[in-house]
């Protein structure tokens, strides 16, 4: 269907075309075709054998459709295989005399190769940065019909630290120019100058002038606020030399502008278009927010002129069950979830972001650091998460291509991306400092360091002076972090002065002597909150930050203690495929605030005590052999290791969140709130009142003997009692299967998704969270099934799947619309209990 409506718009396009004596004159000669339909898909898997050709739609990732394994695939990508993927597609479309077509990838990972009617148009090595190409020349003049081959080689399987996913797994567009037009990316939008009635909007815009004689014509730029109204405009006379380009700079006023901010990400939009003869030729749409942002080396962090701190997460682009390929509505559930927590800005490590990703986090109110790239010069060891022990054919990354491609890589995506308001920082790099062994051992600490302690918790071993001594005596090599960090900042600012520029620092103690620090605007530190005084009073001019922090309380406590530290990126915001070498079924990293399906995990409970003034609490269980926690001379429970919340590093400690044990049972119950005081009742008789000020750990907690029934924490703020309430209850024997939905109805556009949780309960609808059944899904109706997933990092069930064992008695199915529209009945059943069924309705798309 999707491709009748396609070619219907095609057609009808040529026919205007076909019927106007002069085109450029009568109709409007930028068309953007969403290029996402009607794709086949052929895979050749690493021993050769090829599959059948399959109709796909884009994005799609062929590798999170196969089964894990654990003899042929690597736990650095998450056990999932790579290979050769083949995509073509056919499409009509003959231009005419004074027009241009343009093919524009968001993402191809990676190492792609583009074909148009059996020519080679270009390749593309990296697979995060977005590229395009000129297609006009390759099309059939004559034919109704081109065909489109994309070559992805996969091969090397292992050529990242974390899951990658594979194929086209990002939005791919067709446009359609005049010859007279406005570059793709030729449109940049800034605020440089905001008062409190008034905002001057800056539009700087490039005009491509491809027929051989000169032109001239008008430029006309019309700004509108969110709800759809013109507030003002400006139209320049330009003129432009034949087979040339030139470039133009407006300014437009808004008067009483509502500010881009977090809490509310306001949005404008500039219309830019090329009138010829007083008709548009050519017309560019630009989204954009005003606002400003300031980093001060004392203070921190303003947005619009008010002190923030940044309460952010780290998030690789896997969506779990999807893997690479994330529908927005995939991403915009976990966002949301991530917001109500209190979060506010997203670092996208370690590469470039999405158009998709990018425009949710303008939308949804999210700064954001886009970042470049995770090896420089010299590459990692994708298994061990250092510099390269051994070369390996399956392990080749970008390493092999950054000398050729990382400027056109680097200024591709801050072309793309720059009109975004959600960008404050662009990232330069993540933890490179271990691929250049002169720094590493510069430092002192790479050769004595220890993951479990003494790196996070020490300061450098060797004073400044001594690494000084050591930069410039060790031998140099063939490449220098300094130099390079220098030329990649270089292009940067050529293209873009309004945002930072920073990094990841893994060895920030010698990175401020190498040159690398020299260049940034804000030196990012990883895992190094305990040299944040250290590098205030070394460098007090120089910005610093948490750019990658462990998601604990001792991480959060260090930057309010410090005005002078802007704020964190916890490492991470959700779990993620990937860096499990050798961890088999461990497939993924469990480090996140939300789990591989979504789920909340008690982590995100403590940040959201810690990132939110509205009173909120909640509570676990633990038996107190499997706590970490013994009982005091006062019966009360104490860490076994004394002040150890002082240095846990990335996993939270085992919780449950369920209230079902051995009679009296001896059992630690935690409960994490930000409210002054909570009280806390077992079957309404109260097991005292307590003061967080008494938690050095900020985690409440009550030895309780076990007894059936119901627990139940209320808060007081200030001696009031608050509304927010937490309980849990003593479940009985599972009963049914309870089925919820974020969205109970869909359009039929083939894009939209709804995540529909299964839950076992015992009779009276509690959850039962401490058993676990198989279920299988029954989908009656017009849907695609996307997978499922029960949230469990050692989860190794194959996604695209009907039936999955839970994790905590639940689980998760993602279904996405078709083009029909219709009722869609899903059930869920488990052995011995009640079937659970839903209703999804789908509508007919506007």
């Amino acid at each position: 269907m999707k491709n009748c409506l396609l070619c219907l718009t095609l057609i009808g396009y040529l026919l205007i075309s076909c019927n106007n004596d002069n085109p450029s004159k009568n109709h409007l000669a930028q068309v953007s075709t969403d290029f996402n339909f009607d794709w086949q898909f052929q895979l050749v898997d690493t021993t050769g054998n090829t599959a059948e050709w399959k109709n796909v739609r884009l994005p799609h990732d062929w590798s999170v459709e196969a089964s894990f394994d654990s003899i042929n695939g690597e736990g650095a990508t998450g056990y999932l295989p790579g290979g050769t993927g083949l995509y073509q597609k056919k499409f009509p479309l003959q231009l005419q005399p004074d027009e241009k077509a343009y093919i524009l990838f968001d993402g191809v990972y990676n190492n792609s190769e583009v074909v148009l009617n059996g020519e080679k148009v270009g390749v593309h090595p990296y697979g995060y940065s977005p590229f395009y190409f000129d297609i006009s020349s390759y099309l059939n003049s004559e034919k109704d019909s081109n065909l489109i081959e994309v070559k992805v080689d996969r091969t090397r399987y292992a050529d990242s630290r974390w899951y990658t996913g594979s194929g086209i797994y990002r939005d791919v567009k067709l446009l359609v120019k005049n010859k007279l037009h406005i570059p793709i990316w030729g449109v940049f939008v800034t605020t440089p100058k905001i008062e409190e009635k008034t905002a001057e909007v800056s539009v700087s815009v490039q005009i491509k002038n491809d027929f051989p004689e000169d032109k001239k014509a008008e430029l006309r730029t019309e700004i509108y606020n969110q709800e759809g109204q013109k507030v003002n405009d400006d139209t320049t006379p330009i003129e432009t030399l034949g087979n040339s380009q030139t470039s133009a700079l407006q300014s437009v006023s808004i008067e009483n502008p509502v500010l881009w901010d977090v809490d509310n990400p306001y949005r404008y939009k500039a219309v830019t278009s090329i009138l010829y003869d007083g008709k548009i030729i050519d017309q560019q749409e630009t989204v954009f927010g005003v606002r400003s942002i300031r980093f001060d080396a004392d203070e921190g962090f303003f947005l619009n002129g008010k002190n923030r701190k940044i309460k952010g997460v780290c998030l690789h682009h896997d969506g779990g069950l999807v893997g690479a390929a994330v529908p927005d509505d995939v991403w915009r559930r976990r966002l949301g979830k991530l917001k109500e927590a209190g979060c506010n800005a997203i670092r996208i490590s370690h590469n470039p972001g999405s158009q998709a990703f990018l425009d949710l986090c303008d939308e949804m109110g999210f700064l954001v650091q886009d970042e470049f790239f995770d090896e420089w010069d010299n590459p990692k060891d994708k298994r061990k998460n250092m510099n390269e022990q051994s070369v390996d054919y399956i392990t080749r990354g970008y390493t092999e291509h950054f000398q050729e491609w990382a400027e056109k890589d680097l200024k591709n995506t801050v072309l793309a991306h720059r009109n975004h308001p959600s960008i404050i920082q662009w990232s330069i790099g993540n933890e490179i400092e271990w691929t250049y062994p002169r720094n590493a051992e510069a430092t002192g600490f790479f050769n004595n360091m220890g993951w479990q302690g003494n790196y996070f918790f020490s300061e450098p071993p060797y004073s400044v002076e001594q690494i000084k001594e050591k930069l410039n005596t060790l031998p140099k090599e063939k490449y220098d972090i300094g130099e390079t960090a220098k030329k990649l900042a270089k292009w940067t600012r050529e293209l873009d002065t309004t945002r930072y520029i920073t990094a990841n620092c893994i060895l920030p103690s010698a990175s401020h002597l190498s040159g690398y620090a020299d260049v940034l605007d804000v030196v990012g530190y990883s895992y190094r909150r305990v040299i944040y005084d250290y590098g205030h009073k070394n460098y007090p001019n120089k910005v610093i930050m948490g750019t990658e922090n462990l998601p604990q309380w001792h991480e959060w406590k260090a930057v309010m203690e410090r005005p002078f530290i802007s704020g964190l990126f916890l490492w991470t915001g959700i779990d993620y495929m990937g860096e499990s070498n050798g961890g088999w079924p461990k497939k993924g990293t469990q480090s996140g605030l939300l789990n591989q399906a979504g789920f909340e995990k008690t982590s995100y409970h403590m940040m959201k005590t810690l990132w939110n003034d509205a009173p909120h609490l909640h509570i676990t269980t633990q038996s107190l052999e499997k706590s970490i926690y013994k009982l005091n001379g006062a019966g009360e429970p104490v860490e076994k290791k004394e002040n150890g919340w002082e240095k846990a590093l990335w996993f939270w400690h085992e919780t449950n969140e369920h209230w079902n044990y051995r009679a009296n049972e001896s059992t630690v119950v935690e409960v994490y709130s930000n409210c002054d005081e909570v009280e806390l009742f077992l079957n309404d008789a109260s097991l005292g009142r307590k003061k967080l000020a008494d938690f050095d750990d900020h985690i409440y907690k009550w030895s309780v003997p076990f007894a059936e029934g119901e627990l139940k924490a209320e808060g007081y703020i200030d001696g009031k009692k608050v509304d927010a309430i937490a309980q849990l209850k003593t479940a009985k024997e599972p009963h049914a299967v309870q089925l919820s939905v974020d969205k109970s109805e869909l359009s039929a556009n083939a894009y939209d998704v709804a995540h529909i949780v299964a839950q076992i309960v015992d009779g009276e609808g509690n959850p039962v969270r401490h058993i676990n059944s198989e279920i299988s899904f029954s989908i009656s109706g017009d849907v695609k099934l996307l997978g499922v997933d029960n949230g469990s990092a050692r989860n190794v069930q194959d996604y695209q799947s009907t039936e999955i064992v839970t994790d905590k008695g639940r689980c998760l199915l993602v279904v996405q619309s078709n083009f029909d529209a219709g009722d869609v009945t899903i059930s869920a059943e488990s052995e011995g209990l009640k079937t659970g069924e839903l209703i999804l309705k789908i509508k007919a798309d506007k």
